[in-house]
């Protein structure tokens, strides 16, 4: 893995290029091979589609003419004398491996990945992007509904006020009901596709297609040497294996603990281009926009899944029906029992990925997916336009536009440790984050409710409005509800009568109970899937856990106002409990 010479003498083998192959931006003044001028660029661009259908780039000007790294697939003679003609000037050819030749197309094409990594959705479908944060009918509406309170707010303060409270009361209560209804649902059904041992020890690894990896990866030098491991006992054939660790232009020392943790050959680094936003689905789409693999998967850098995890999900696929557009890996953290904040982190996932997951499956419900361990046929992602890089929560977004053109997630009996935050401020602004991505998501789906509507029907439009745009407004409504609660218990009725009538503070109050309550039930069933009862006592923090998400929640409202498309990143590596 030594470094390599991307300007070969003529007549030599068809250069590697090298894990460490730098991006066009930190190359500099010194040229961008080694005896090349700095301008150099490929004489003829065409689309990055092209050059991955045909396999082949041209990557670099010698003596003979333009050397053309070329993976076999087009006819050499005819590819030869195609691109003499349209290049103007003599082309040598040298065969290089596909993933040799699509790690070239992303470091020869840098400006052009990056835009259709940046843009491609919002140039394609710019109504289902969130680089636009209000649309124009969202503005005038919005508008006139502030407009409206306010002057509500001033002719009846107090019959505006408690209708106000009362509508929030009772859409805090219907948004945990309806996570009480689709977690009872899932827990009468176990639709996990169980794939056995058996099975997965009967399958002919010489049958198995290209796998990708995608691992996007930003300030993380900490703990790449753990991902290299992890990733190093996928249980797959190496020669189809492939895991493109994608590395940020500037983040120099993350891919210098790449290097130094010495990969595998199957496993390279592509560098992500400079652009903004700087946010992981833009990374992952640079990955998408070479993936050589028939299926591909996202790993976050502290993951690490079961050795046979890939081998399920395959299985899983091949029994699903075509329009099963991704497979789900349950989550869970090695580190639960670390701290307060670990726990009560194990038990929202463990109910989240073994009953909510279920119950929206079983009513064919939008599953908003997870953040990792997603698997993918790679033509249908690619048909759904990739991740939005604008969205901060990426995941869910396309949890909701797959729904909406009629696909399926199937969840499979995997499971991928992760890394549990053990900090409070780590953790908060961790779920400001995700908390703005479904205000986004939310707002994005808004802006055409009719075709929403006709997309997915009325039912599924509610669930949606109820879990993606219902959860942020859920955990919103935490502080308020805390506040109208202690008042009211507290303050003699003279004191809020006058602002509040006491029917609507108690309707409040019993809202806002009896929804506390049901969340503590809901978490107490966490454990029970994965025998963790040791766990179900924490679950009666739930209402103090949720206080921290009422706080990232008014983080989140406040940055999708002031930095909607900001990625708030999560620090890793700071457990000290061991894998």
């Amino acid at each position: 893995m030594t470094a390599v010479d991307p300007k070969p003498d003529p007549g030599t083998q068809a250069p590697r290029p090298d894990l460490a192959l730098p991006a066009r931006a930190a190359v500099g003044q010194q040229g961008r091979h080694r005896g090349a001028p700095t301008d150099w660029r490929p004489p003829h661009r065409c689309s990055v589609q092209r050059h991955v259908d045909e396999g082949w780039v041209a990557s670099a000007r010698i003596r003979e003419g333009v050397l053309v790294l070329t993976s076999g697939r087009s006819d050499p003679d005819v590819l030869r004398t195609a691109l003499t003609e349209e290049f103007g000037e003599p082309v040598v050819l040298r065969t290089a491996s596909e993933s040799d030749v699509r790690q070239r197309i992303a470091y020869e094409l840098e400006e052009e990945v990056a835009d259709l990594a940046a843009h491609g959705l919002a140039r394609t479908n710019p109504a289902l992007s969130a680089r636009t944060v209000l649309s124009r009918g969202q503005r005038i509406g919005g508008a006139i509904a502030v407009l409206a309170l306010a002057t509500c707010l001033v002719l009846a303060p107090g019959t505006t006020a408690a209708i106000v409270t009362a509508v929030l009361s009772l859409g805090f209560l219907a948004g945990i009901v309806f996570k009480f209804w689709v977690s009872m649902v899932g827990a009468r059904f176990d639709l996990v596709e169980q794939v056995s041992v058996q099975d997965v020890a009967a399958l002919d690894d010489a049958a198995l297609p290209t796998y990708t990896v995608l691992v996007p990866v930003f300030h993380e030098a900490n703990i790449v040497a753990d991902l290299v491991r992890n990733l190093e006992v996928l249980d797959w054939p190496k020669d189809r294996l492939e895991v493109l660790v994608l590395v940020e232009a500037e983040d120099h020392e993350t891919r210098q603990a790449v290097l130094d943790a010495a990969p595998p050959d199957w496993m390279r680094i592509v560098i992500v281009p400079p652009g903004s936003p700087q946010t992981k689905p833009r990374a992952c789409n640079v990955g998408l926009s070479i993936a050589q693999g028939e299926y591909v998967v996202i790993y976050d850098a502290e993951d690490r899944p079961d050795p046979d995890q890939l081998k399920k999900v395959f299985l899983t696929f091949d029994r699903a029906g075509d329009d099963t557009v991704c497979v789900q890996a349950a989550l869970s953290y090695f580190n639960a029992d670390e701290n307060a904040l670990t726990r009560m982190f194990t038990l929202e996932y463990s109910y989240w990925f073994d009953y909510m997951l279920a119950g929206l499956d079983a009513r064919s419900l939008p599953i908003p997916l997870g953040g990792t361990s997603n698997h993918f046929r790679t033509d249908l992602l690619r048909e759904l336009g990739g991740w939005d890089p604008y969205n901060v929560t990426e995941d869910a977004d396309l949890g909701i536009r797959a729904s909406a053109v009629g696909y399926r997630v199937s969840v499979v009996n995997s499971t991928t440790m992760e890394e549990a935050n053990t900090s409070i401020p780590n953790f908060v602004r961790q779920r400001s984050r995700w908390i703005k991505g479904y205000m986004q998501t939310a707002l994005v789906h808004a802006r055409r409710p009719r075709a929403l509507v006709r997309e997915i029907g009325l039912r599924r439009a509610a669930a949606f409005a109820l879990l993606i745009a219902g959860t942020p407004l859920t955990f919103l409504g935490m502080l308020p509800g805390i506040v109208v609660t202690v008042a009211t218990l507290v303050l003699p009725t003279s004191w809020t009568a006058p602002i509040f009538p006491t029917p609507v503070l108690w309707l409040c109050v019993l809202d806002f109970l009896l929804g506390n309550a049901t969340m503590i039930y809901l978490t107490m069933m966490g454990p029970y899937k994965r025998a963790r009862f040791d766990l179900m006592g924490w679950a009666l923090l739930n209402p103090l856990y949720w206080v921290l998400h009422s706080v990232a929640a008014y983080k989140g409202l406040w940055q999708l106002i002031t930095r909607p498309h900001y990625w708030e990143k999560t620090e890793h590596g700071l457990t000290k409990t061991a894998h």
